[in-house]
This record gives structure tokens, sequence and C-alpha cells, in this order.
């Protein structure tokens, strides 16, 4: 097991990669806090699957986009599990605007919850990690948008990319302190969030033929990267940005 007796904090991890990481990291040993913005039939789901797997569960609701919902998450996991070894930023959301329609709210509501919640919340473990001598492992998760360009994503997109500098600078910041960061780039994944694509018999052949595999991925298949990453099979590798596309971008 990668991660025999770590704790980790997965963020929107209430469904689609969110959920897949989890499980996979309960898979490989891990005892995880599942967070999202509310307590609900998805997050008790993902409990029992975990806690089917012999690992302790907590779901821990609240906004990663908030400061103060982010340290009550980290004070909640230190008290309740222990001292959090691993942390994925995976909450986000999309929407779809064209770029001349597109408000200061819309802009806002996106870059604040897919780009500030990733910092503040590597921050706040990052604080806790370095005042008790503990190392760690971040993994940011972005988008295949921040290398494709889609119509309608002119908030979105931004928000995917600048996760590489981010995951870059914190990486540089930390890593004499035994903090690993790195991204992940997923591409058409199936999940909730991509479900329109893929049952529109127009849309989903022609985003299929631009992928070398053929076929959306898995939750699970980004889990088990994400699992590698945060383990000590991955100690050598920090301020990496590897899309898990299926060979989108290099078609």
């Amino acid at each position: 097991m990668k991660l025999k007796g770590k704790i980790a904090v997965v963020t929107g991890a209430g469904q689609g990669i969110g959920r897949g990481i989890a499980e996979a990291f309960a898979h490989e040993g891990a005892d995880v806090v599942i967070n999202d913005l509310t307590a609900d039939d998805r997050t008790e789901l993902v409990r029992k699957n975990i806690e089917s797997k012999g690992r302790r569960a907590l779901v821990v609701a609240g906004d990663v986009s908030l400061r103060a919902d982010v340290e009550r998450i980290f004070d909640t996991a230190w008290k309740e599990l222990g001292p959090v070894d691993i942390l994925v930023n995976n909450a986000g959301i999309e929407t779809i605007v064209p770029f001349t329609e597109l408000t200061d709210e819309q802009w806002d509501d996106v870059t604040r919850t897919n780009l500030k919640s990733e910092w503040m919340c590597s921050q706040a473990l990052c604080k806790r990690l370095i005042a008790e001598g503990r190392k760690g492992a971040i993994i940011n998760i972005g988008s295949i948008q921040a290398a494709r360009v889609l119509p309608g994503r002119t908030h979105y997109a931004p928000s995917k990319l600048a996760i590489e500098a981010l995951t870059r600078n914190i990486s540089a910041e930390v890593g004499a302190h035994g903090i690993r960061v790195n991204c992940i780039h997923p591409g058409l994944i199936d999940t909730p969030m991509i479900r329109w694509v893929l049952e529109s018999p127009d849309i989903l052949p022609h985003v299929v033929a631009q992928i070398s595999l053929g076929r959306p991925g898995l939750p699970c298949e980004v889990g088990a990267v994400a699992a590698f990453l945060a383990s000590d099979e991955a100690a050598y590798v920090t301020g990496q940005s590897l899309y898990v596309d299926g060979g989108w971008v290099g078609k």
C-alpha cells in the first residue's frame, strides 16, 4: 500500500474526480477527510466506501474559498484523525459563458473557487506542517483547458493554467521543508460535470476523436496518478504538472 498510515484531505470529494481520488487513496491505505460544500448523500456514500476498505473517513463540509472554513477543515482533521500528510486541491466549478457576456461576478466566482481556494488550503497545510517539522505532499487539480482552448471558458481556463504557476512557486518555497507540490491536469473524465458532453451524440464523437486512446477517462484513473504523486515513490518529484488526458494534448 503506497499510502499506508497517511492522512489525506481531499476537497470537492463528494463526486467525480475528487471521489475517485479519495477512494483510490483509501485503497492505498490512507485515512481520508472528505470535504465538499455540504454533507449529503454523496459524501455519505464516499465515507461508506472508504470505511469498507478498512480505513477511517471523516466528512467535513465547508467552502474552501473562505479562510474561516479552510482553517476549520484542517483543525477538525487534526483533532479527529491526526496530522494531515496529504492535501488534494480538487474543488472547482465551471461555467460556460461567451467572452463578451462574462460578468464580474462570474469571473470572481470561478477564479475564487478554482484558484484562491488552492492557495489558501495549501498555505493552511504548509503552515501546520512546517510548525510541526513534518513532511507532506500537495496535489493541485487543474484541467486540460490549461493547454486546450474551448469556447466560453475565458474565466475557467486562466484559473486552471494559473495553477501550474501556483504549483511551481509553492514547491520552490516549501521544498526545503520536505513538502512536495505537484499538479494534475485531467482531460475528458467521466464525471457529473461533463455528463452533458458524454450524453451528446453530436459533441462526444468530436471530442473523443481528438484523444489518442479514443475514450473518456475514469475518476479512478486520475486517482491512481494522484496516489503515486502523494506517495514516497514520487519522493523526487515536485513542481510538476502532468496531463492525465489519454493523449489529448499530444495529439
